[in-house]
């Protein structure tokens, strides 16, 4: 039996508390359920839940498109052949409407199946009204819902809308969307989702700034000399051209992952871990952070587009040979920044991040690199492999936390080299981990938004991304390109090797 003080990697089981996390009887409705999200992630996440005696009995989903199915057909869509084998105790609660999302009919037919639900399954009239559809057709739902009346909840009961993103296309859309979404919900009803908080290794950046003493009196400008946020991917766009072609890597996943790890990682301690206290403190730090203007931009940011590359046994494709894309295309796969937080915590202290397509690696982490000790008495020769100390939160693929700090070589001489202390979540803990969906769903249906993304948070994130893109479309020189499986344009060093730093790279 493990100690209870464990050593790091060594499996620690956990006392359970009692846990109460429970949804409350209710009807998720799936607006563009024949869609590939329903079928990848809604669908599997609503059958764990299920199987995790998380959902009662008095639960039922319907899906809405404009594809025609039946129930039976809709189901199998989703399922397959193994239908609801995985949830009996849903069998003849899975519905489907087939209706246009500007036709008021679809509406209709839609407050008739949930009122038989209410009175058929005990559902209560609590509805989640989650918009899985492309972002063009966000309006015609919520106008929909707001012409039937589904916006408005009855006395006991809840109306919920979860929104998935893109949320705007900049700060002017995200504020029409915003005005459309507040003419017909409060917004104590509206779920902004990012299913990037879902994931349990996001949420770990709090636990460790926040759970341990250790940590929180290093965790500013005295003790970190500059910090890395990297979300790099090795897939390219695949068959999703046409939408990348108007979301770029800064809409994509700057303006909402990147910027959502990053107000974790640096914000100040909330007063408790109540919802809005913690989103009130990622206001807070998002609008600390500093932009430049103009030309200044380009000292900041930096932008590419992958091109043909790999090895002659794995020739990967360039941006513009990919299905759906303009063949002169100007839009970015890669962004690189360097941002300011204008606060007393990190004020001198520079943030870098990045992310990319068709990078050598996937990986997504947070690395908080540390001062140089002020004073070294051992002689230079002797440190030939000692690296900066460094704190390395690994967001995924390989879950965990790295410590990095420089120890003896064994050996007759007095030689100083890093090493590394490793803390696994696969390794540590027996506990299985939820899916992001799987967490969000159910913290949507309990009425948790903690993590949700608020309506002045998403404002924030438009304001710090806007002048750059707009700055970026003014630009009419070639924009920098990468060869696929390489680490970015070399405009991207050169903007953090300016300060004499240099980017993590590292592959798995």
């Amino acid at each position: 039996m493990p100690s209870e003080n464990g050593t790091i990697g060594e499996h620690v089981t956990i006392p359970q508390e009692s846990d109460d996390r429970q949804a409350p009887p209710a009807t998720v409705v799936i607006f563009g359920a024949s869609g590939d999200l329903t079928r990848r992630k809604l669908i599997p996440a609503i059958e764990s839940l299920a199987r995790h005696n998380r959902l009662t009995e008095r639960f039922a989903v319907v899906g809405v498109a404009r594809t025609p199915m039946d129930d039976d057909q809709f189901i199998h869509a989703v399922l397959g052949d193994r239908g609801l084998s995985g949830m009996p105790q849903l069998a003849g609660a899975v519905r489907y409407i087939s209706g246009g999302y500007d036709d008021p009919e679809t509406y209709k037919r839609l407050a008739t199946v949930l009122d038989e639900l209410d009175h058929q399954r005990g559902t209560a009239g609590n509805r989640i009204f989650y918009l899985s559809t492309p972002a063009e057709a966000f309006p015609l739902v919520i106008n929909g819902l707001a012409g039937a009346g589904l916006h408005q909840s009855r006395e006991d009961s809840f109306a919920r809308l979860v929104i998935e993103k893109p949320y705007g296309h900049n700060e002017a859309s995200a504020k029409q969307l915003d005005a459309t979404v507040h003419a017909a919900f409060d917004e104590s009803q509206v779920f902004r989702i990012d299913h990037y908080l879902g994931k349990d290794t996001v949420q770990n950046v709090l636990a460790l700034r926040f759970a341990n003493a250790i940590f929180q009196p290093i965790w500013d400008r005295t003790w970190v000399d500059h910090v890395q946020i990297t979300v790099a991917e090795t897939l390219g766009v695949g068959t999703r051209g046409s939408f990348y072609e108007h979301a770029g890597a800064m809409r994509d996943i700057v303006q909402n992952h990147v910027l959502q790890v990053l107000a974790l990682a640096l914000m100040e301690p909330p007063a408790s871990f109540s919802a809005e206290a913690v989103r009130n403190e990622k206001v807070k730090l998002l609008q600390a952070i500093r932009l430049p203007s103009g030309r200044a931009i380009d000292d900041i940011a930096v932008r590419g587009q992958y091109t043909r590359g790999g090895s002659r046994s794995e020739l990967m494709a360039g941006y513009r040979e990919e299905p759906g894309v303009d063949p002169l295309s100007r839009t970015e796969t890669y962004a690189a920044l360097r941002l300011d937080v204008d606060n007393w915590r990190w004020a001198g202290v520079p943030f870098y991040v990045r992310t990319g397509k068709r990078l050598p690696s996937r990986v997504t982490e947070v690395a908080l690199q540390f001062q140089r000790p002020p004073h070294l008495p051992i002689p230079n020769r002797q440190l030939t492999e000692l690296q900066p100390d460094a704190l390395i939160l690994r967001i995924q693929p390989d879950e965990g936390i790295a410590l990095r700090f420089g120890a003896k070589v064994p050996g007759h001489s007095f030689r100083v080299r890093s090493a590394s202390m490793d803390f696994s979540y696969d390794k540590t803990f027996r506990e299985e981990s939820p899916e992001a969906y799987e967490r969000l769903l159910l913290d949507a249906l309990i009425g948790d938004t903690t993590l949700f993304i608020r309506s002045d948070e998403v404002e924030q994130c438009w304001r710090i991304v806007d002048p750059i893109l707009e700055r970026w479309a003014e630009d009419t020189g070639p924009i920098p390109t990468y060869e696929a499986a390489s680490w970015g344009p070399t405009e991207a060093n050169r903007l953090i090797e300016r300060s004499g730093r240099a980017w993590r790279n590292t592959v798995a």
